[in-house]
């Protein structure tokens, strides 16, 4: 009788843990699925062929080599970074600033102002990118540096917007207000007390601001120009008229730029937690 009674008090942890079991697995499943397409292109990266293979049949350099000799590829890919790197710098600012008066201040139609911030996120790229060309190609601003920069800042200033939204969130705002009654000014209560609380949020939003700009395609490939261009639209130019391995050599290096990008990430959290 107590064997019996024990078992059945058992039976609903058993249950629970062959469920949580069951959840892990599909989970690991789903995100295998997911990530198989990005790791593939890794090993097409290293193949022999002059063509993309897989699995390939042997393994080289090759093209890398020919990725980091060709001019043109170079020039592609400094002129992302050029434009990712300052796109940063802007992005950061604006969304900071952005995000400190829309969590902080009181401004009239709040709701409104946020919406429109984040309406980047919503609207389909493919109407931003016409929408810019019309506007820029007008203006001259089409394949140049600053056109870059004004709409890949448009694209990014959400992500550091709900970045360092979500860190002021956290913040105890009696902190800044003990600042102030101790005699400190409010931009030095803001940058001594303020700042280094929601830096980790300041850095993530900045590290997906240079992940989006760099591999951002859609809206590149309207307002690239002919000594302009990203390396995401010399990508689409070469799988429309040159499809070999150097294609996923290019991927491979956007994806460990991204890693590393997300690592940096989290080792800010790590570092901030303890």
């Amino acid at each position: 009788m107590s064997e019996t009674i024990a078992s059945s008090r058992t039976r609903p942890f058993r249950t629970r843990a062959h469920g949580k079991i069951a959840a892990g697995a599909v989970m690991g499943v789903i995100l295998f699925f997911l990530v198989l397409p990005t790791l593939i292109v890794i090993p097409i990266s290293f193949g022999n062929a002059p063509y993309i293979e897989f699995p390939p049949s042997g393994l080289t350099l090759r093209w890398y080599e020919q990725f980091f000799s060709d001019p043109d590829w170079i020039a592609a890919t400094l002129f992302s970074l050029r434009i990712a790197f300052f796109t940063t710098i802007s992005a950061t600012i604006i969304g900071t600033l952005a995000a400190v008066a829309l969590v902080r201040g009181d401004l009239p139609g709040k709701s409104l102002v946020f919406g429109l911030a984040l309406s980047p996120l919503i609207v389909p790229h493919i109407i931003i990118a016409i929408a810019l060309y019309l506007f820029f190609a007008p203006l001259g601003l089409t394949g140049n540096f600053f056109g870059f920069l004004l709409a890949h800042t448009m694209l990014t200033v959400p992500y550091v917007v709900i970045a360092v939204s979500a860190s002021l969130q956290r913040f105890d705002p009696v902190l800044e207000m003990a600042a102030l009654n101790c005699g400190a000014r409010r931009g030095r209560a803001f940058f001594e007390i303020v700042m280094p609380q929601i830096t980790p949020g300041v850095i993530t939003g900045a590290v997906f601001a240079f992940v989006t700009s760099f591999d951002e395609a859609t809206v590149a490939f309207f307002i690239s120009g002919v000594d302009g261009k990203t390396i995401t639209r010399k990508l689409f130019e070469d799988i429309d008229f040159n499809l070999t391995p150097v294609i996923a050599v290019v991927s491979t290096i956007i994806v460990a730029i991204s890693l590393l990008l997300m690592g940096a990430i989290r080792l800010v959290q790590n570092r901030t937690k303890t």
